[in-house]
């Protein structure tokens, strides 16, 4: 089931809308063709991880109905990062309407797991269907919201298109586009650009945002700089406590990093800095939290065959005096072992993957390392480092050089973290913007 061309802006002439409705045609043939391979890919990653072999009916649009009829507000957060910024504004949206039921879609499961960790069963959770016309019905029939919000880089035509034939404002929420996602959609850009052009309202994180999304084909008055949510996170006391309990359990007085976000390419770096390290600060502890749920034992392992005590967060709780390596090995708790930290290197950003979110660490006042490779952060990191709040390395080579020259300095830490708690401070308030445009088309 493709929809008729009617979804097609009328007002192009008839060979562009022809060459849209024939890419449209083309990319969903793609995407139901793909299907075998997509459901392979789920078998083979649930056999690392066990999450993606369970609710596959959700994938296909097969779930049970949701407790209300409709009038639902619906925010998709394709994973954890994107749902940490959600937060803010889903308990925003939910204290300013409460008379509207709160749906949230994830992709992966451990979005799902964050879902239920803050939010129980006070929202109505499923994953969001691959994006096939008959899937994204039968999803949007069920659910019958009365709002969408996507956040940040979630583009999916058949989707948007469905929502524009039923008349669903969708509003993109903390809007990102990095140059590497804009290159990516290649010869597809003309349908890209089409859903983009059927959203409600795109509210840009930053500048560069806002001009690639123009580039890609935005209509300028959908579109607004409104700032980035994450700088309106506020971090719970109660988080910071237990990080700092936890880091007692240690041997508070010993100096600590976090690797933060790793991935598999940059592990080795991260051991070998840490074995580089030890000769200059003998009682150093690295924390070392993986990216993804598949690498945690193979962490572990890898800092155990260096010949360091290592103890991981699932096993063992707390590490000990003479701890050197902790692997936190559990999901949503990367908050809590920043805040036991004295200094933060956000991975992702030593290979060309475009690094990890460096505001959880600015948040809580730590100096921050990053790579070379932050184009997913590229903005906020930018400012960060100008601002001296971070500091950034060429190479995994470097990284050892600049653990040790922070920990090496008192002074120079405190002064780095309070730069990066002025950046925060100067940013905020792009939630209060993002429920303003909200409410303008919830109202609408």
């Amino acid at each position: 089931m493709i929809d008729r061309p009617a979804d097609t802006d009328l007002a192009y002439p008839l060979r562009t809308r022809i060459r849209l409705l024939l890419l449209r045609w083309l990319y969903t043939l793609t995407m139901y063709l793909a299907t075998p391979v997509i459901i392979y890919r789920l078998f083979t990653r649930g056999l690392k991880f066990r999450g993606y072999l369970h609710r596959w009916p959700e994938r296909f649009g097969h779930f049970k109905a949701p407790p209300f009829t409709a009038d639902s507000i619906w925010v998709h957060a394709v994973s954890v990062g994107e749902l940490n910024a959600a937060i803010p504004l889903i308990g925003a949206m939910r204290r300013r309407w409460p008379e509207h039921p709160m749906v949230v879609t994830t992709v992966t499961p451990t979005g799902s797991d964050r879902v239920r960790q803050v939010f129980g069963e006070d929202v109505f959770h499923v994953y969001l269907p691959y994006d096939l016309p008959r899937m994204v019905h039968r999803f949007l029939a069920r659910v019958r919201p009365r709002l969408a919000v996507v956040m940040e880089t979630e583009i999916w035509p058949n989707l948007f298109f469905a929502c524009r034939k039923r008349g669903i404002p969708v509003v993109i929420a903390n809007a990102r586009l990095s140059e590497r996602s804009l290159r990516g959609y290649g010869p597809v850009q003309p349908l890209a650009g089409e859903a983009i052009r059927s959203a409600t309202f795109i509210a840009a994180q930053s500048q560069t945002d806002y001009d690639r999304f123009l580039s890609l084909g935005a209509r300028p008055e959908r579109l607004a700089m409104v700032g980035n949510i994450k700088y309106d996170i506020e971090v719970p006391a109660q988080v910071v406590d237990s990080g700092l309990a936890w880091r007692a359990s240690a041997d508070p007085r010993r100096p600590v990093w976090i690797a933060a976000s790793t991935h598999e390419g940059e592990e080795l770096a991260v051991v070998n800095a840490h074995l580089k390290l030890l000769g200059h600060f003998p009682d150093a502890m690295v924390i070392i939290a993986p990216r993804h749920p598949e690498r945690f034992k193979a962490m572990t392992q890898l800092c155990e065959n260096f010949g360091f005590r290592t103890r991981c967060r699932s096993e063992h709780g707390t590490a000990l005096p003479d701890t050197q390596c902790f692997v936190v090995d559990t999901l949503g708790e990367l908050l809590r072992f920043y805040a036991a930290a004295d200094v933060a290197f956000v991975a992702g950003s030593l290979e060309t993957i475009g690094g990890h979110n460096v505001l959880e660490p600015a948040l809580l006042s730590k100096p921050i390392i990053v790579g070379p490779h932050t184009f997913n952060f590229g903005d906020i990191t930018h400012l960060l480092v100008e601002r001296g709040a971070a500091v950034r390395i060429d190479t995994g080579d470097a990284l050892a050089e600049a653990v040790a020259w922070l920990l090496g300095s008192d002074v120079r830490m405190q002064r780095m973290g309070a730069a990066a708690v002025e950046v925060i401070a100067a940013e905020r308030g792009a939630l209060a913007r993002t429920m303003i445009l909200i409410e303008r088309r919830l109202q609408s």
